[in-house]
């Protein structure tokens, strides 16, 4: 191997000016003279084949453009931890010739002689517990120890778009940080050795973990998760991931997982991860998600996976039936879901509507798209599912009378909670059902009542309290204004309300 070349150069990670690749073959190319790597870059828009040259392939690429041959003088194989670190955060010790030390702070070099000046210098390492490495062409851990002799207090760490190449080499980091309890290592194309002996716990304090966009697979997830005892949020976006199995004590104690933008994953594919029992925040925005379902309960029960999930995030999917809305109220500890940017929610729809449907087919539900409900938006969403599917539940046989009250089966896997709804705010009547056109004042005998009984009427209507209706008009005559109804004891005309005006009621 070449004196400037590493001796584990295949596969390793390198930078050419800010563009990442990775290393495929290093050798000659006939008929040029010299050595070459033979890269693939991740951008492959930058690359100009696809490992061949006149006909020899010398590497595979994914992409046809993905591969380049490049003189090793070109390329940055990185640094190792502790000096991406002192090169970040502008801390350098040097001696100069008179065998004093300097610290450099910044661009600042503070002369300082002897013992205290090395003190000062490792002191302000020492104290480090969160350090950001982002994009520092970070490669390795460096000399056995040296982390742990430097900086062993760091408690967060952000790795994310560096040159680390392989799984070993970041528990080589990890292992020396026994304090360790956030690491972000996305972006780092990692090779895993899953045919080596089980991870040790080298991440025995580690609660979160970010591995958006480092290729790894779920078995390779499940391999390294026996070294994560205490880890409870996992970022997996952007891997191409199939959940292929279901992890067996490992990820137990789990509260947050991220499958952003994994195509492959499908609602079927859920099942191996609905037994996690900590699992509280699940978010799969960007998949390609059909359909949810839950098997194991029927119309009206509750199911026994995902036991203690509270915030769903399904935007960005393909759902686009309001089966799969139905499903989610079998989760029995749901409290917050995400759901835009689905067929379902999208096009021509009023988004105003697609809301109440869902707040009223989803019982317990608290926020919706990152906005709270509040009892009285519940209790209006609900009143109108009540009211708009009311025909459709006496044509499937639905009655007033309990005893009669037997609708067909199709219209109850339509509307599974439309029994509870009937019986938590009674069944709907005839009157109700109606058509119902706006409320136009068409005669002198309406002018004349009090609003008092204008109120006792839309009460019996609408079958809510006298006491929390509040009506106001609107008249041509008077574009963009309100005037509230305030007197109960004054008829409609002396407000001066005429044929055309139009009461609002509000309760």
């Amino acid at each position: 191997m070449s004196d400037s070349v590493p001796s584990d150069v295949i596969g390793r990670r390198i930078d050419v000016n800010g563009e990442l690749a990775t290393v495929h073959y290093f050798g000659s190319v006939p008929p040029i003279t010299g050595l070459w790597l033979g890269v693939e870059w991740d951008n492959p828009q930058r690359g100009k084949h696809d490992g061949s040259h006149e006909g020899i392939v010398y590497f595979k690429c994914r992409h046809p453009t993905g591969g380049s041959f490049i003189r090793p003088n070109r390329v940055n194989f990185g640094v190792d931890f502790i000096t991406a670190i002192k090169n970040r955060y502008g801390l350098e010790n040097t001696k100069q010739e008179d065998g004093n030390e300097m610290i450099v702070i910044g661009n600042k070099p503070v002369e300082t002689v002897g013992f205290d000046s090395i003190k000062k210098f490792q002191s302000q390492l020492n104290r480090l517990q969160e350090v950001s490495v982002w994009s520092s062409a970070v490669s390795c851990a460096g000399n056995k120890g040296e982390i742990a002799q430097t900086c062993p207090n760091i408690r967060r760490i952000d790795l994310s778009k560096n040159l680390l190449s392989s799984w070993n080499e970041v528990t080589f980091i990890a292992d020396q940080l026994k304090y360790l309890e956030v690491l972000n290592l996305s972006e780092n194309k990692l090779k895993f050795s899953c045919d080596s002996p089980s991870p040790s716990c080298t991440f025995s304090a580690l609660k979160v973990l970010v591995l958006n966009r480092t290729g790894i697979t779920w078995t390779e997830v499940l391999w390294c998760a026996q070294g994560w005892p205490v880890l409870e949020e996992l970022y997996l976006a952007s891997n191409d991931i199939t959940i292929s199995e279901r992890p067996t004590d490992v990820l137990q104690t789990l509260k947050l997982l991220d499958f952003s933008n994994n195509h492959s994953i499908d609602g079927d594919q859920l099942f191996q991860i609905a037994y996690l029992p900590r699992l509280e925040q699940l978010i799969l925005s960007d998949n390609r998600i059909s359909s949810l379902h839950f098997p194991d309960a029927g119309i009206g029960c509750k199911t026994s996976m995902f036991p203690s999930l509270q915030y769903l995030v399904i935007n960005g999917n393909q759902i686009s039936q309001w089966s799969s809305i139905n499903e989610l109220d079998k989760l029995q500890s749901l409290q917050s879901l995400s759901c835009t940017q689905n067929p379902l929610t999208e096009g021509n729809k009023e988004l105003q509507t697609i809301r109440q449907l869902i707040i009223a087919k989803i019982g317990h539900l608290k926020i919706l798209n990152k906005c709270e409900i509040f009892p009285e938006e519940r209790r209006g969403a609900e009143l109108d599912y009540r009211k708009t599917f009311g025909n459709e539940w006496k044509k499937a046989g639905g009655h007033q009378d309990p005893d009669k009250n037997k609708p067909n089966n199709e219209f109850i896997i339509a509307h599974p909670r439309y029994q509870l709804l009937c019986l938590k705010y009674g069944a709907p009547e005839d009157g109700e059902l109606k058509p119902q056109q706006p409320f136009m004042l068409k005669n002198q005998l309406l002018k004349s009542m009090t609003i008092q009984k204008v109120k006792g009427l839309l009460s019996r209507l609408l079958k809510v309290p006298v006491s929390d209706l509040k009506l106001s008009y609107e008249s041509p005559k008077m574009e963009g204004r309100e005037i509230e109804l305030e007197n109960d004891q004054q008829p409609l005309q002396f407000y001066s309300v005429e044929n055309g005006d139009c009461i609002l009621v509000r309760w």
